[in-house]
């Protein structure tokens, strides 16, 4: 069994992936930058142990972090409870995917791995949604490069700023209001948040379509993923272990990588032909 992680700026899920690379089980712990790298141990030997996961019973770890400073804590929690150096997802690790970013080394691990798993698990070209603290939507084409893509302001961030900024209007709950129309203050703000947001959705894949053609998969991950896509013109596949699917499959291409030197590296060398004295 595998333990993936990938850190985001308010959670950190830890998934446990078998040799099938599926996601069998997954447990969530709050993102904090200040925590110690005991702090980090002891939450998650006890989170692991309440769901029943034996914290020593994993082959590897591998890191997929978005919060720099949390990356090497992670790092040292995981080698305390399991004994095991995790492969952090970054410079040097390999994932058989050809980024053409104008600067590959500035892409996001998060990014990275859920383009992996969306090449590796689905018809392509494909469109990846992935909303978090922030939305982002991106594409890998139909020879499994990745293109590019945007970011945009998460729906969270956008109703934290709207209750924040406007004293009239009250925090609300992440729901489809009962009409489109909204009638009331509480049903105009779900309105403009759900309805906004999968509008703002279709209105980026249908530039994307427009540039590249067909798309043969739009699937969404993150937390609102599942509560915005459904409102959203364009038929979108809700896959929330996507990243962590992705993070397995990266995990198993660097091993083989590394298998395979090893056994180069192993094979006795040719003899050498001795030459003649004279």
């Amino acid at each position: 069994m595998l333990l993936a992680i990938d850190t985001g700026n308010t959670h950190t899920v830890l998934g446990c992936v078998d040799e099938r690379n599926e996601v069998v089980q997954t447990v969530q712990i709050s993102t904090e930058i200040g925590g110690t790298a005991y702090e980090y141990a002891v939450k998650i030997r006890s989170i692991l142990e309440l769901a029943g996961i034996d914290p020593t019973g994993f082959e590897g770890c591998i890191i997929s972090s978005v919060v720099p400073l949390v990356t090497p804590v992670l790092v040292k929690a995981v080698r305390l409870i399991t004994g095991l150096d995790s492969v952090v997802l970054g410079a040097g690790v390999k994932t058989g995917l050809d980024i053409r970013l104008d600067d590959p080394g500035t892409i996001a691990g998060d990014l990275v791995a859920t383009a992996v798993a969306a090449k590796e698990e689905y018809p392509l070209p494909a469109i990846i949604i992935d909303m978090g603290t922030a939305t982002t939507i991106t594409v890998v084409d139909a020879a499994g490069s990745y293109l590019g893509g945007c970011i945009m302001p998460g729906t969270g961030i956008s109703l934290e700023a709207l209750t924040r900024e406007t004293s009239l209007l009250p925090s609300i709950e992440f729901t489809a209001p009962k009409k489109v129309i909204g009638t009331n203050t509480i049903d105009c703000m779900k309105g403009g948040i759900v309805y906004g947001s999968a509008g703002a959705l279709d209105g980026v894949i249908d530039r994307y379509t427009e540039q590249l053609g067909e798309i043969k998969t739009i699937v969404a991950t993150g937390g609102l993923g599942r509560i915005i896509a459904p409102f959203c013109r364009h038929e979108i596949i809700i896959d929330n272990r996507l990243l962590l699917k992705g993070l397995g499959h990266i995990y198993r291409k660097n091993k083989e990588a590394q298998a395979a030197g090893s056994a180069r590296a192993a094979r006795p060398g040719r003899p050498r032909k001795a030459r003649a004295k004279g």
